[in-house]
């Protein structure tokens, strides 16, 4: 866990400063910092509505009596996505708005629950009851 730790503190850095290299060396250095505002002005907007709507869908299900459990799960992606565009690069900003676009928070509970079901038929997760 401490290799995969390292390996992710010391890549994303890596990628993000080659990236803001190669766009800056294509359409210029002002260009590049104004395209970084832009997508963070867009991601925080985005992030701000969908997570209104999120808490909103939250309240609903919670006032009809039912457990909001992939409402959270969306908040919680919302959340990471937001915290992604905090960080200053290309990189972490593509991933933020994928955190942030409804139909790719779709696809990756669709991939997670796969990998909840795999993980739990192996039994490397195991599930504990009260």
């Amino acid at each position: 866990m401490l290799f995969r730790l390292f390996l992710l503190f010391s890549l994303v850095p890596i990628i993000e400063i080659w990236l803001l290299i190669k766009v800056g060396k294509v359409i210029g250095a002002l260009p590049t910092v104004c395209l970084l505002l832009a997508i963070s002005l867009i991601g925080a907007w985005l992030a701000k509505s969908q997570g209104l709507r999120t808490i909103a869908a939250i309240r609903s299900d919670l006032a009809a009596g039912r457990l909001p459990a992939a409402r959270l799960l969306d908040g919680a992606m919302i959340l990471t996505g937001g915290i992604l565009l905090l960080t200053p690069g290309f990189f972490t900003d593509f991933l933020g708005l994928f955190f942030l676009f409804p139909l790719s928070r779709t696809f990756l509970k669709a991939w997670l629950r796969r990998l909840l079901e795999r993980n739990l038929a192996k039994g490397t997760i195991t599930v504990y009851r009260r």
